[in-house]
């Protein structure tokens, strides 16, 4: 498994300065050129550098070590910077879209060769960065790398729509390109949203089967049944794994060691790094406060 390193947080601290300067030079060409699409994005642009700043500084957290406070480190952190990035832009495409609509009704003159321009400068950049944060692992860089790869085809759009605007005038072409832009992102917003909150609320991790797995613990010799199995993720990379085996009596000291070690290789086969397993036999009573 993959674990959280410097260089992910290098990644993030790359990207996040390369997107704020390109925000500053995106919000001055907005007005220049007077395109709703060039400066709703550069505000958009403004909401991923302060969620990159944010992913940074809570994937910087994410590879401290456990402590007595955080038992489990501070991976989890991580899940912060990708929730407050989505909320950022759910906000952003709100606002596009409130800007935007008024303009179909009436379309203001813009400059299309300065949105050309800028469009082009927008592909090099967020491509640059699309690629700096595709060499992480972490659910928080992922989000944030789709998020850059959206600007990238966004920005496509928009050099495309400049084009169309300096041959036929149809100045209408940049609210709807705005329109386009906030749709695209929202619908992956979304998306992306919902892992998190999956992963916040414990959900067994999609590639693991729990029947099956449960169907190979139960299989190892001497084991009389498996119960109390959990399954989650810790920050959509490491997968963690709680469970009881009833084991047959009389076995000693060696034969449990083997059960354990065998389990932990069937548990390992599946994706799973960290895993708790408990040998119970047929008399113990389990007394943990049971599930409701």
């Amino acid at each position: 498994m993959h674990q959280p390193s410097s260089s992910n947080t290098r990644n993030l601290r790359l990207a996040f300065f390369l997107n704020l300067g390109f925000a500053v030079l995106e919000l001055f060409g907005g007005l220049y050129t007077n395109s709703l699409a060039i400066l709703s994005d550069a505000f958009h642009d403004f909401g991923d550098s302060v969620s990159l700043g944010l992913a940074w500084y809570f994937q910087h957290l994410s590879v401290r070590g456990r402590d007595h406070n955080y038992t489990y480190g501070y991976r989890r952190f991580s899940l912060m910077g990708a929730l407050v990035n989505s909320l950022i832009l759910t906000a952003g495409s709100i606002f596009i879209i409130v800007k935007a609509i008024p303009r179909l009704q009436s379309p203001e003159v813009t400059m299309s060769e300065g949105m050309a321009a800028l469009a082009v400068v927008g592909i090099i950049v967020n491509y640059i960065a699309m690629r700096i944060l595709q060499r992480g692992h972490t659910l928080n860089e992922r989000i944030v790398s789709l998020h850059l790869l959206e600007d990238v085809l966004g920005w496509v759009a928009v050099l495309v729509g400049a084009i169309l605007i300096y041959f036929t005038g149809w100045h209408v072409i940049d609210p709807i390109l705005s329109l386009l832009i906030a749709g695209i992102i929202l619908f992956n917003v979304v998306r992306n949203l919902r892992e998190a909150i999956d992963i916040i609320l414990q959900k067994v991790p999609k590639d693991i089967d729990v029947d099956q797995l449960t169907a190979e613990l139960s299989d190892i010799k001497s084991v009389l049944d498996v119960f109390d199995l959990h399954v989650w993720t810790l920050d959509g990379e490491r997968i963690i794994l709680s469970v009881h085996l009833v084991v047959a009596p009389g076995l000693d000291r060696e034969d449990l060691t083997e059960i354990k070690n065998r389990a932990r290789e069937r548990v390992r086969a599946h994706g799973i790094g960290h895993s708790t397993i408990e040998i119970n036999l047929p008399e113990e009573e389990y007394t943990d406060e049971p599930d409701r």
